[in-house]
């Protein structure tokens, strides 16, 4: 049977508890979604919130007005663990990285061109009034708030118009959890720094240390705890062992370089251009026995593997001008004239076709791969939608005829429409969403399509690797019984209960 908070019956909203790091990647996205998965067991309603994240890995969600919008894959991942029904209020300020210098903004779901083009300071005040809104509301409406930091907390260049940290705390007035990578070094200066460095009154909310990715025998540790403690007033809460299979995408994409997988069933490269998208959709192929996921930046990584994808992008032309400096077009091509399948995801059967034509100024003009008889032209709205798609039976030709008649359910997100060449010998197509339009072409060993998610059907990895998926509800209760071993006795229930007073 499963055991029930109890929680304060004067408070008007939900508890907050919030996950903060000492530095970006110390573990804060995989620690919310086990936290989220952890708190709904106990009966609770629970919804994750981050106030803006920065990711091209975004997912299609309810939105406002009925309309569909976008969120970052990790919140979206932390609102199946939570059992709740992802929308755009749990990522209510979107940052997608279309340079080095510039990030297209997303508000509660949608592109807003005007904050995309204002300074980064002067549109602080302006998204945090868009993210507080979308906070209380879910204050109101749930038991349980787990509240994603980014970054650090404690940068005070920043700290001013930070509100994705410490002002998301005091406004719901989290319980928060300090968590650093002990597997880099320097954890506990880490830690103490961090803690220094931010106001009184804000290092009053955090009520735990946590320390993740440890490798070895916790108890070497002693007595650097101990003294922290002392010298913070603050206990280390946890010690999180390593733990690389827990089944969760990394949220920022290629974030190492391990060739995952033990098997030689199939060897699948992910071409890695630098603006590459939604990369979380191959988190299947990277557990699955048989296969051996590497990213590609050169043309040495696709020598004598099976598979080449193309993945998403967010700068489709620059990322294709890209790959031809890197001399990877050539490999690509040489793949696919020996047969050998090339499959183009969303930016990545953009690039395999014709040509790029963008006569609003969306991503720009280019001459693609050549290796689809299509053309993609760019338009100004951006077309989300949650989809259904149905591949083509007899007409779907080898390499790619175990996908005949299967059906999968994904999302597109992409301001591409892409068509036949008119003047060019026809690619077959093979896959048709549910409104009837064709989005899937093949021609030959290339297939490309706009269907994100394709892998995270049960049905297709087991059609083509005859292997299926890891089911996420597995990966998510596997999280909470990680943290459930590793927290203090106490610490998770007692997160959701006013921090008691301080002497005076």
């Amino acid at each position: 049977m499963t055991a029930t908070l109890d929680l304060p019956t004067a408070r008007p909203r939900g508890r907050a508890v919030m996950v903060l790091g000492t530095t970006s990647g110390a573990g804060k996205s995989f620690l919310t979604t086990a936290l989220c998965r952890w708190y709904a067991r106990q009966g609770l309603r629970v919804a994750p919130f981050k106030a803006q994240n920065m990711s091209n890995n975004a997912r299609v969600v309810p939105g406002l007005h009925g309309r569909m919008g976008e969120i970052g894959s990790a919140q979206y991942f932390q609102a199946l663990a939570a059992r709740a029904r992802p929308d755009v209020r749990m990522n209510p300020v979107l940052l997608k990285p279309e340079k080095d210098t510039a990030s297209q903004v997303v508000v509660l779901g949608e592109v807003d061109d005007v904050l995309t083009r204002a300074p980064w300071r002067a549109r602080s005040e302006s998204l945090w009034a868009r993210a507080r809104e979308a906070l209380d509301a879910l204050l109101a409406e749930n038991d349980v708030v787990v509240i994603e930091g980014a970054g650090s907390p404690a940068e005070i260049n920043l700290h001013d118009s930070d509100y994705v940290n410490m002002r998301t705390a005091l406004a719901a007035d989290a319980a928060c959890l300090l968590v650093s990578d002990i597997d880099r070094g320097g954890a506990f200066a880490h830690l103490f720094g961090t803690h220094q460095l931010l106001p009184a009154h804000e290092r009053a909310l955090i009520r735990g240390f946590v320390l993740n990715r440890f490798r070895g025998d916790a108890s070497l540790l002693a007595p650097g705890p101990e003294m922290l403690q002392q010298l913070t007033g603050v206990p280390t809460v946890a010690t999180l062992p390593m733990w690389r299979g827990h089944g969760l995408p990394e949220e920022d994409g290629v974030f190492d370089d391990r060739i995952t997988g033990s098997g030689s069933l199939c060897r699948i490269a992910v071409v890695a251009y630098p603006r590459l998208s939604n990369l979380d959709e191959f988190q299947p192929l990277r557990q699955l026995d048989g296969v051996r996921l590497q990213w590609a930046r050169t043309p040495a990584d696709l020598a004598e593997v099976d598979w080449i994808i193309l993945p998403g992008s967010k700068a489709v032309a620059s990322d294709l001008a890209w790959l031809r400096e890197q001399r990877l077009d050539r490999s690509i091509a040489e793949h696919a004239a020996a047969g050998r399948p090339v499959l183009g995801i969303c930016g990545g059967l953009q690039m395999l076709g014709e040509a790029l034509i963008d006569p609003h100024g969306v991503d720009g003009n280019a001459p693609g791969l050549g290796l689809l008889p299509l053309v993609t032209q760019f338009e100004r709205e951006k077309l989300l939608r949650e989809t259904q798609a149905r591949f083509a039976g007899p007409t779907l030709a080898a390499p790619w005829s175990a996908l005949g008649d299967q059906t999968a359910h994904g999302y597109e997100i992409h301001h591409g429409r892409t068509a036949q060449h008119p003047s060019l010998a026809a690619a077959t197509p093979v896959l048709w969403d549910d409104r009837g339009e064709v989005i899937g072409w093949q021609h030959g060993p290339v297939l490309g399509h706009y269907l994100h998610g394709l892998f995270e059907n049960d049905a297709v990895l087991t059609a083509l690797f005859q292997r299926p998926i890891r089911p996420l509800e597995d990966v998510f209760d596997g999280l909470a019984d990680y943290v459930d071993r590793h927290f203090a006795p106490g610490v998770l229930a007692g997160l959701l209960s006013p921090a008691p007073a301080l002497p005076p």
